[in-house]
């Protein structure tokens, strides 16, 4: 098998994985504080395990390291605590489309603090994912799962996406250090973050909740981290690009198929709008010929 068709199976497989996370989360039945606190438990043991048996950790770990990881660490695990609060709101289906929005934000985030180029073609993608955005929010989903705040779950997806972003800035300055490290610090973080907070006292009950948060943390987390960026060591930027859209792809069927979960028209339109774009930006698309510079 070669690197190509290596890493395709690893990313498939990974966004595969990844797309399924809400059924977890829902089907633990634990409080979303509790939920995180365990995938970066699970996580961390999990990320170690492998770290150490791929000689990652030897010389591996600075100061500067650890600082950097820890900031995008906080972002990430605020960044979880927001999108499975979300996905109990707004519906999994609701909440990853919105949560796609990434790509725009860190797009902005790239012409603030790293002098990069915000094109006319940029600003187009992102005036179709935000028509899109309106289409979703337009209307609640059918379904047994529609959630009992959809505002307030769109309101936290989008806010998701804004903290993963905050996570990806931090994590471009730590170039060349192996991602399972940078997650294993992040999930480290985590764990101290949200100890405090967590409902140790009254652990989970029964087996199917444990294994649900086993899963999270060990295949969500750290399975799914060392096939997401083995992958990315062997794909050209746009194949990634590409096979990132089975995640929300994934999630939408699960919450079909498990909770049945139904789109209405305008907001199958919408979050194809929104995946549309997320698409043309990642993939470096051009909506028209001779794209002008709008902001330096």
């Amino acid at each position: 098998m070669d690197n190509t068709l290596r890493g395709t199976v690893e990313m498939t497989a990974a966004m595969t994985i990844l797309g399924t996370i809400g059924w977890f989360v829902i089907v633990s039945g634990q409080p979303v504080m509790d939920v995180v606190f365990w995938r970066c438990v699970f996580g961390a043991a999990t990320l170690l395990i492998l770290c150490a048996a791929t000689r990652l950790l030897r010389g591996a770990i600075t100061l500067r390291l650890i600082g950097l990881a820890a900031l995008g660490g906080m972002a990430i695990v605020v960044n979880w605590l927001l999108l499975f609060q979300a996905y109990k709101l707004a519906s999994i289906s609701v909440a990853t489309v919105i949560y796609n929005t990434q790509p725009f934000i860190l797009v902005g985030f790239g012409a603030l603090f790293l002098a990069e180029r915000l094109t006319v073609t940029k600003l187009g993608w992102l005036a179709i994912a935000f028509t899109g955005m309106i289409l979703i929010v337009q209307g609640k989903p059918d379904g047994g799962m529609a959630g009992t705040d959809y505002f307030a779950g769109i309101a936290m997806a989008l806010a998701a996406a804004f903290f993963w972003a905050v996570a990806a800035l931090i994590t471009k300055k730590l170039t060349g250090t192996p991602a399972p490290i940078i997650a294993l610090v992040q999930v480290c973080v985590g764990i101290l973050m949200l100890a405090p907070f967590a409902n140790l006292a009254t652990l989970p009950a029964n087996a199917s909740s444990w294994g649900a948060l086993v899963a999270i943390g060990v295949i969500h987390t750290g399975i799914m981290y060392v096939l997401m960026y083995g992958a990315i060591q062997k794909l050209p930027t746009h194949l990634q690009g590409s096979l990132t859209f089975i995640y929300p792809l994934v999630a939408i069927l699960v919450d079909f198929i498990a909770f049945d979960q139904r789109l209405q028209p305008t907001q199958i339109v919408g979050g194809a709008a929104i995946l549309f774009a997320a698409a043309g930006m990642n993939l470096g698309w051009k909506l028209w010929r001779g794209d002008t510079l709008a902001l330096k």
